[in-house]
């Protein structure tokens, strides 16, 4: 039995990263208006879009994919014998796994569909689908792939740095106090995923120090990175964001040169243009020795 791996467009995967890694991608969609609406990843181009968000006088929605999308990826590969593991967008975030979770139940085929929450987005839930094609390779069954990723999420770590509160604020993902607060004194939080909702992780005057409590979080982090594992940075409209992140890894870490990706148009209408992220996996924390009795 052949397992299939499915996430939504938040993973911010390409057309053609997709085709190549066997991926089914469901879009969200962004909307700047009843008239105007554009599926994530696919009716919009991010260079087009972070043009039209810095013009637009009043900021586009977003919304979940419909259950019957998921529906027909599920009786797709109930027809062909298939497994499938859907690795999604965070659910305090969205109601995109709710709407997976209601086309399984419509689907009669439950025992063979997996539904992973990711508790993260954009770059994170990406290394979650990268995991997850990596343990289907190793051959192995649905059930196993999405109870490890259950054990390894908690263990992604997603830090952002944006240009403006304003997108985050607007969109209902920070809180307004917090908001006028780092704008009228020049403060940029370090925003990051935990448990599945937008928090910040710290904070510093201007985007200089903003890079700079980035690096010290990881640092901080017992073991940092793990260097077994890959690391992804991404860049909502310019792409020159992510150079401070770039150098940190390849000349202070010394690691391989992680590969960098626009962010989407989703996670964009929350982040604004001219923010940029880095997403990796921790250090597995060693055991506590047992005391002797």
């Amino acid at each position: 039995m052949a397992v299939r791996i499915l996430t939504d467009s938040t993973a911010d995967l390409s057309a053609q990263e997709a085709q190549a890694l066997g991926v089914s991608v469901v879009p969200l969609n962004v909307n700047f208006g009843p008239d105007e609406v554009y599926r994530d990843g696919v009716d919009l181009d991010p260079q087009e879009f972070y043009t039209r968000l810095a013009a637009a006088e009043k900021l586009p929605t977003t919304s979940q994919p419909s259950p019957e999308l998921f529906l027909a990826v599920f009786e797709e590969a109930k027809e062909a014998g298939d497994e499938v593991v859907a690795v999604l967008l965070s659910g305090p975030l969205s109601g995109t796994v709710q709407s997976a979770e209601l086309a399984r139940s419509l689907c009669g085929y439950e025992e063979h569909i997996f539904i992973v929450d990711s508790l993260t987005a954009t770059l994170g839930l990406k290394l979650l689908v990268q995991r997850a094609l990596a343990l289907r390779d190793e051959g192995r069954a649905g059930a196993e792939i999405a109870a490890q990723l259950e054990e390894e999420k908690h263990r992604i770590r997603l830090y952002a740095v944006v240009d403006t509160l304003k997108y985050l604020q607007k969109g209902g993902r920070l809180s307004a106090a917090v908001a006028v607060a780092g704008t009228l004194l020049g403060i940029k939080p370090v925003i990051t995923i935990q448990d599945g909702k937008v928090g910040v992780a710290g904070k510093a005057r201007g985007l200089p120090g903003a890079y700079v409590t980035i690096f010290k979080l990881i640092t901080a982090e017992k073991g940092g990175i793990d260097i077994l594992k890959p690391c992804l940075l991404g860049y909502t409209g310019h792409r020159r964001t992510v150079e401070p992140f770039y150098r940190y890894i390849t000349e202070t870490l010394h690691l391989p040169q992680p590969p960098v990706s626009p962010i989407g148009t989703v996670i964009g209408t929350h982040a604004g243009p001219g923010a940029c992220g880095i997403a990796y996996f921790a250090e597995e924390k060693e055991q506590e020795p047992e005391s002797a009795s």
